[in-house]
């Protein structure tokens, strides 16, 4: 029996455990899943964010092409024709050649040289979406500097 200083008294003992129920943690997770799944619809992608997100894909493979240009040695072209695209002088070709969104396509003539040289020539190329006319993502470098994506107005 604990002892208390005289006129204190002593907190009667609980002969439940503290904690939550079953039924109060199911609750606030069904709150956090529905809460969750507003947030998710309210946040969706428009067009300008998956045009942006294909051109950032583009510059990644053109640096990557460019990246085994210079360790090979061979020199690689990046050509779009239609709505596909592809590397040329890659052993076994293995960059992948479709766009992400079908309806991207490149607009004028795309032909990039990739390398082998360290410092390549300045070099663009603009991408759009028949799906979301108006907009387009031009892909770019100064012949020193990756690839860069950005969003033209």
């Amino acid at each position: 029996m604990p002892t208390s200083a005289a006129g204190s008294k002593v907190p009667p003992r609980r002969s439940r455990a503290g904690g939550f129920t079953l039924l109060e943690l199911l609750v606030v997770v069904s709150l956090i899943a529905i809460a969750t799944a507003g947030v998710g619809f309210a946040l969706r992608d428009d067009g300008s964010t998956a045009l942006q997100r294909e051109g950032e894909r583009l510059a990644a493979l053109l640096e990557a092409g460019r990246a085994q240009s210079r360790a090979s040695g061979a020199p690689v072209r990046w050509r779009a024709a239609g709505g596909t695209f592809r590397f040329e002088g890659l052993p076994g070709n293995p960059a992948p050649g479709t766009w992400l969104d079908a309806s991207t396509y490149a607009v004028g003539p795309a032909l990039l040289q990739l390398g082998p040289e360290p410092i390549i020539a300045p070099q663009q190329v603009v991408i759009a979406s028949q799906s979301h006319p108006g907009r387009a993502v031009r892909v770019a470098t100064d012949g020193l500097r990756p690839f860069t994506a950005e969003a033209l107005q």
